[in-house]
């Protein structure tokens, strides 16, 4: 298990370490010069999840040019307590992990463990035939999908929606984009 006693800060941006996977996460200043909340502190927090570099390097440069706080990681977590460390107000993971379905696994775990049901997710994956075989069950949980290769603002327009099924009133969300895909529910 990756705890946060191993974070080590470099610059703005704060990296752990585990055996063959990466832990990234950007940190921007929590407080304005008068101690009160910066808006940084409001951004909602997406935990990434997916196997290629340079598609976590794709999902932060987007997630924080729209203002999100974004956590990366190159691996699942085998315990659910991990999601909790992060706390995350949504998760965007892929199925397929390392060759395998770890993320369908993951996304499991997650749906079954009540401290972590309620957390949006939205699966971004080329695995079609699997989301197909799964379509109607991902729906019944309210599961995003959004296939690979996608369009940025598909991927936005999805994250927004699922954000905003959490908490419709939060002044910290972008606005919704126009778009045509929307997670499942």
């Amino acid at each position: 298990m990756v705890g946060m006693s191993g974070l080590m800060s470099t610059s703005n941006r704060e990296m752990m370490t585990a055996p063959a996977a990466t832990r990234q996460e950007t940190v921007t200043d929590a407080t304005d010069a008068d101690g009160t909340a910066s808006p940084v502190t409001a951004a909602k927090h997406i935990l990434v999840i997916n196997d290629t570099q340079e598609i976590l390097d794709l999902f932060r440069e987007i997630l924080e040019e729209e203002g999100y706080r974004v956590s990366l990681y190159s691996y699942t977590f085998q315990d659910i307590a991990q999601v909790r460390e992060v706390q995350p107000d949504l998760v965007i993971l892929d199925f397929i992990i390392g060759g395998e379905d770890l993320g369908w696994q993951m996304l499991q775990k997650m749906k079954m463990t009540r401290d972590t049901m309620d957390i949006p997710v939205i699966c971004c994956t080329a695995a079609l035939a699997l989301v197909r075989e799964l379509e109607g069950h991902l729906r019944t949980k309210n599961v995003g999908v959004v296939l690979k290769p996608f369009d940025i603002d598909d991927l936005l327009e999805a994250v927004s929606a699922s954000l905003l099924k959490v908490d419709p009133d939060d002044p910290s969300m972008p606005p919704a984009r126009s778009s045509s895909i929307l997670p499942a529910g």
